[in-house]
């Protein structure tokens, strides 16, 4: 039987309006900063990307600034500014902040100063989803973006930054969006490139592929292909809460992505479950996957009051457009299968 990919949290499948727009883009030969028939060709590959990010985004007449990921953006945004976060924030964006705010058990977020603290529009682990305060710094709109409707220019933020490859973009760029005319210095420096915010030769057939899939992701949007998705989500969590009684279904009463189930089970390890889930052929996670593998717990959970015996025991299972309820349904049996066992070994 095929295997059943329920990860897309940690990154969407290649859409295929991404991948013919790489291949095409390989064959542009200039560079973007030449000003030869060549190089303007090139340039306006990325001007068009540009554009179709703004676009998907509501950010039209904000900067767009094209860099290497989510990662890199947090950097370029956050460095050296000393902003308040919570413990629910992405590593990423944790490394530039300070925990100077709490969580609620619904993992939402209160920001007394907006305008010294950064918050994310959506929990990678959770799917819980945030209301932005007015005035706010910077917002992780990554998980976010292509899932649920808003547009940059209304949020009232002065900076947001996303990546193309949580939306079926290629892996390894991304984009952070400002506020026209913010001042905003420079990491990497040299060329001048990006506006003067980020400089280097620019990624042409990557960034093609990131407008391609913003496109494609505003479309989905437009046609209410992520309300299906919730469809088959809420099977799943309906199917799984029928049974598993020693399990604790994070932000079910909270707002949440259309897309994310996260269950914590007491006692029953997440990595061991993504084992069990392997073997069986689904693909599923324990957390983030930057932060899979890594010896400490996220702090994630513990922020919203889960104790570290219930946020050692969290999985995500993360759907997507091409998700059938038949995938679910067969994950929702194989996992009950291994937590009856689980179940009956704790009782």
């Amino acid at each position: 039987m095929s295997r059943v990919y329920l990860d897309h949290n940690a990154t969407m499948p290649l859409r295929p309006e991404a991948r013919a727009a790489v291949i095409a883009a390989c064959d542009v030969v200039g560079n973007p900063s030449s000003v030869h028939a060549e190089g303007r060709a090139a340039r306006a590959v990325i001007e068009r990307a540009r554009a179709q990010v703004a676009t998907a985004l509501g950010a039209e007449g904000a900067d767009v600034v094209f860099v290497s990921g989510a990662t890199e953006a947090a950097a370029l945004a956050l460095a050296g500014r000393d902003l308040a976060c919570a413990p629910v924030e992405h590593d990423a964006v944790r490394a530039w902040c300070t925990d100077r705010l709490g969580a609620d058990g619904a993992g939402r977020v209160d920001v007394p100063d907006p305008a010294r603290a950064t918050l994310q529009l959506a929990n990678s682990e959770t799917g819980i989803v945030q209301d932005l305060p007015e005035g706010l710094a910077v917002s992780d709109l990554t998980q976010g973006f292509g899932k649920i409707p808003f547009a940059f220019n209304w949020l009232g933020v002065d900076m947001g930054f996303v990546s193309a490859h949580k939306i079926g973009g290629p892996k390894g760029v991304g984009a952070l969006v400002l506020r026209p005319g913010l001042a905003l210095d420079a990491r990497i420096r040299g060329g001048g490139q990006e506006m003067g915010r980020r400089a280097g030769t620019e990624n042409i057939p990557a960034i093609a592929g990131f407008g391609a899939a913003a496109e494609a992701a505003q479309r989905d949007l437009d046609l209410g292909v992520w309300e299906s998705v919730s469809e088959i989500r809420n099977i799943l969590e309906s199917a799984l809460d029928a049974v598993a009684s020693k399990t604790i279904f994070v932000g079910k009463e909270a707002t949440r992505l259309p897309n994310t189930l996260c269950l914590a089970t007491p006692g029953w390890k997440g990595e061991t479950q993504v084992m069990q889930m392997d073997l069986a052929g689904f693909a599923i996670s324990a957390g983030s996957a930057c932060s899979s593998g890594k010896a400490r717990m996220s702090s994630v959970l513990p922020a919203m009051g889960l104790d570290a015996r219930a946020a050692t025991g969290a999985i995500r299972v993360s759907i997507g457009p091409e998700t059938e309820k038949d995938d679910v349904l067969r994950f929702a049996e194989a996992w009950l299968k291994e937590y009856q066992r689980f179940a009956a070994r704790a009782a």
